[in-house]
């Protein structure tokens, strides 16, 4: 099994090759293909592949685990009850630049092809700051709010799953603003997200977050500590995947589920405490935090592995299918730029019933999430996974740092991926290119109300938070 994937690729390069042989057009075609794809930095990924064994369907499955229904209405009643999304946007205190005002840097990290259809950029000092990096990006149905998760920069010392037992808080040594950071070493791992008001796109304003998780101490809750990686949005819930620490070989990656209808809001602002702090409660200096209601763990033991493509995979992007019946997250695993090894996509359906609206579809008495359908793909460094009505697009990092990326749409029939107009791309050539996707992006997320596909960028100074619309990418594709 270690070489299934291996043994595909060569049977669909034997099957290309012998297509191709037919006719001196489909020659041509075949050698510009090439070409610019590889001065894109790779080849084509092809079609995709089906995943359909039990085994390999197993790898993807994951255990449910919720949060005490009881404990976290205590908790939220202790802390006066929970508090709605509106609240926190009205309490916005910080402000996105416009594309005109954003750094040049940020700019150049912009898509070459198609052109984004409005660009902003981060406040200076969210801009600047190493020690948070931007990671994953989702919008509200009808695109009036963005969240963007952000992981401090020390993410992978470890957080508890949901229900599980702690009786100490977590502590940091440096004095910060609410949504700034602290510099002491237990602010390493945090995770938090930026809530945008994007009601007037001419006036984008967000507030901090903190992410935790609830425990059954005295403390009542915990900082989640883990890398974010993908994050979508389904009415009242934010699902996001949390890479964890190292253990037993692999890492432990989860995916969290959190209420968005179940803000809770700290009454002690000036304290490093993550939970109780004296009579009152604290949330590391920020305002709000809010609370798991659920993860997911993979059920398979052993944790992850980016260097197994048959075992559990390591959690990338996560983003949300509307088109699906029902409404599915899809998701893709880690992989390296420019590697050999294919890499995995898939989708879990979403609970519509009730109070589990926007939890996972599980199934049997171990509360099991199961794949709905999954595929392998050739294409490696995957930043950002998105399915609609059938295909599925796959942002692919450039090998090179100081490249752009590029745009897949892939399906069982093929692939297809966004070009530049000739000498347009990274390559000092007069081809076209595939390399015209925005730099260093990482996640994807799709607004059907605007038609537009939303993404980021991570690095400093280099940060930026853009859409494209949906159709231009379609008339671009070659």
């Amino acid at each position: 099994m270690k070489h299934r994937g291996r043994h595909r690729r060569r049977r669909r390069g034997r099957a290309l090759r012998a297509s191709l042989a037919g006719t001196a057009l489909a020659l041509t075609a075949a050698a510009t293909l090439i070409s610019t794809s590889q001065a894109a930095g790779g080849e084509t990924p092809g079609a995709l592949s089906s995943l359909t064994s039990a085994g390999e369907l197993r790898a993807l499955q994951l255990r449910e685990t919720l949060a005490d229904g009881a404990g976290l209405r205590t908790l939220t009643d202790e802390m006066g009850g929970g508090v709605g999304l509106d609240e926190v946007l009205g309490s916005a205190n910080h402000a996105m630049r416009a594309e005109a005002d954003c750094f040049s840097t940020e700019k150049d990290n912009l898509p070459v092809e198609p052109a984004a259809s409005r660009a902003y950029c981060w406040e200076p000092g969210d801009a600047v700051d190493d020690r948070w990096v931007p990671r994953s990006v989702t919008t509200s149905r009808n695109n009036q709010v963005i969240a963007s998760g952000w992981t401090h920069s020390g993410a992978g010392s470890g957080s508890p799953a949901v229900g599980t037992t702690s009786d100490g808080g977590t502590r940091a040594n440096g004095t910060h603003a609410d949504g700034a950071g602290g510099d002491g070493a237990d602010d390493q791992g945090l995770a938090r997200v930026a809530f945008v008001d994007a009601s007037d796109p001419s006036n984008l304003r967000y507030r901090w977050v903190l992410l935790v998780v609830p425990t059954a101490g005295e403390r009542g809750f915990e900082g989640l500590r883990a890398r974010l990686g993908g994050m979508a949005w389904y009415e009242d819930k934010l699902i996001v995947t949390a890479r964890g620490p190292r253990s037993r070989g692999g890492q432990d990656d989860s995916l969290y589920v959190f209420d968005l209808a179940r803000f809770l809001r700290a009454d002690v602002t000036g304290s490093e405490a993550i939970g109780r702090s004296g009579d009152g409660w604290s949330a590391h200096h920020y305002r709000y935090a809010l609370p798991a209601v659920a993860s997911y763990t993979p059920s398979k033991g052993g944790g992850c592995d980016v260097r197994d493509g048959d075992g559990v995979p390591c959690l990338g992007s996560l983003s949300l299918d509307r088109t699906s019946t029902p409404p599915t997250v899809v998701a893709s695993e880690r992989s390296r730029p420019g590697g050999e090894r294919p890499a995995r996509v898939w989708r879990y359906a979403l609970d519509i019933t009730g109070d589990r609206t926007g939890l996972l579809t599980t199934t049997g008495r171990g509360h099991t999430a199961v794949a709905t359908e999954a595929y392998e793909t050739d294409a490696s460094g995957i930043g950002g996974v998105l399915a609609h009505r059938g295909s599925w697009y796959v942002d692919r990092t450039a090998e090179e740092r100081e490249s752009h990326g590029t745009l897949w749409r892939q399906d069982e029939a093929g692939a297809e991926a966004t070009k530049c107009p000739a000498g347009k791309s990274d390559e000092k050539s007069d081809l076209q290119s595939y390399a015209c996707w925005g730099r260093h992006t990482s996640s994807l997320s799709y607004s059907p109300e605007t038609d537009e596909v939303w993404t980021l960028t991570d690095p400093i100074p280099e940060r930026v938070l853009y859409a494209v619309k949906l159709s231009d990418i379609e008339d671009t594709l070659d």
